[in-house]
């Protein structure tokens, strides 16, 4: 089962948990391509059973170019600002040989003092997704105790175990799309 992980990060935080995850997704018995939204290309998508998307959450949806330089100006570096995962999506294509789209699974990252307000980077993310024929089998928050960091405690094994569950997800969601 191959996997391709794409993240975009302004402080590294989501980085480390798309790491995280794709240790789970490995430890699960998956083949997995890693990288940001600069290194993988969406044009074409690599060819792969799933695709997880992750992505910090900026005023509660994806972020855009201003919201990116407002992060560069709070400390994130520069060149994590070029491109976004909206971007990303607004570009993505799959081969058209591929017998199916491949199913997606999105996280996001968001400040822990918030988590009670509607809203996120995956859950935009999802809609985008939803609107071109991509099945979403799963989606997950994870928290940050500020715009910079670090990494809420536990949240590093909660998406490592995450990935994990997505490979149990995806091989039903495979034996389920052979028997139709």
């Amino acid at each position: 089962m191959k996997v391709v992980v794409v993240h975009e990060s302004m402080f590294g935080n989501t980085a480390g948990l798309a790491a995280e995850v794709s240790v789970g997704l490995v430890a699960a018995g998956a083949e997995v391509v890693s990288g940001d939204v600069t290194s993988i290309p969406g044009r074409p998508l690599p060819p792969c059973d799933l695709v997880v998307l992750g992505a910090p959450t900026h005023a509660f949806t994806l972020s855009r170019p201003a919201s990116r330089t407002e992060a560069v100006a709070k400390g994130a570096q520069l060149d994590r600002a070029t491109m976004g995962l909206r971007e990303w999506l607004a570009g993505l294509q799959v081969d058209e040989d591929q017998a199916r789209l491949p199913r997606v699974a999105l996280f996001d990252t968001r400040v822990s003092r918030v988590r009670h307000l509607p809203g996120s980077a995956a859950r935009s993310a999802a809609r985008i997704l939803g609107a071109r024929g991509f099945t979403v089998v799963d989606r997950s928050s994870f928290y940050v105790d500020g715009i910079s960091g670090p990494v809420h405690p536990g949240e590093r094994e909660r998406a490592r175990a995450w990935g994990e569950t997505l490979v149990e997800v995806l091989r039903a969601d495979l034996v389920a799309a052979r028997s139709e």
